[in-house]
């Protein structure tokens, strides 16, 4: 069997993803399917940590504009990405995977506070590792909070898994005019306002040289596609 193309990885998942076809809350089957895919790579000795976003529950600016201010929108925002880790965390244990959740900031009873060493010890004993809380400040979203969990646990890939299938030219929802890259730099991203992440996520990608796959999160299959070097969705790097 071939090996994976990457030794360990950071999925970033968003929180619409868990919620699936009823857009909030969860939809537990499609969680179990994707924590079955993800137990898979670790049985394939590939270190998986995770990042969830809380749109599932609430979308900070969008949800509050005109009515929370805006650090504590972004503050409940870290609150919804703990529930969504302690609701993950629980399936991953009902199909005998090792979880656990590490957040930016201290919730007594949710998990540890986050630490890089314990993160990688964790990792390297086969334990899949939640990240919640994003970065633990306001103005930062969850996909900056990817990309800087990936640097500090040094991964070998960010793996953005999402409603679509890659990167586009345009909203193909939209602009049927839309072509999709099989891969594309950091900079023609931030050159062209591609919405692929926020631009402070995708300039601290680029610095660190962190490639990003985007790819459908629809079929949960598609995690092991990718690990396994196959080329689906989008490669965002420094070099096409």
């Amino acid at each position: 069997m071939p090996e994976p193309a990457y030794k360990r990885v950071l999925i970033k998942i968003s929180g619409e993803a868990l919620a699936g076809e009823k857009k909030t809350g969860f939809d537990f089957d499609f969680i179990a399917r994707v924590c079955e895919t993800v137990k898979r790579c670790t049985e394939m000795g590939v270190q998986v940590g995770i990042v969830v976003g809380g749109g599932n529950f609430w979308r900070g600016v969008k949800d509050g504009a005109g009515h929370v201010e805006r650090v504590s929108a972004d503050r409940m925002g870290m609150l919804a990405t703990a529930m969504n880790c302690l609701a993950v965390a629980d399936v991953f244990k009902q199909t005998g995977a090792a979880a656990s959740i590490q957040t930016a900031v201290d919730i007594q009873g949710v998990g540890e506070r986050y630490s890089t060493a314990e993160a990688v010890r964790r990792l390297e004993n086969g334990e899949v590792v939640l990240f919640g809380c994003g970065t633990g400040c306001p103005f930062f979203s969850t996909d900056t909070a990817a990309v800087l969990r990936a640097a500090e646990i040094n991964a070998d890939a960010i793996l953005l898994a999402k409603n679509i299938d890659g990167v586009y030219s345009a909203d193909p929802k939209t602009d049927a005019s839309a072509v999709k890259f099989d891969s594309i730099t950091y900079d023609e991203v931030l050159a062209r306002h591609l919405a692929v992440m926020d631009t402070t996520a995708t300039s601290l990608a680029m610095d660190n040289d962190i490639p990003v796959i985007v790819f459908a999160l629809a079929e949960p299959e598609n995690i092991v596609r990718v690990l396994m070097g196959e080329k689906l969705g989008t490669r965002v790097s420094k070099n096409k």
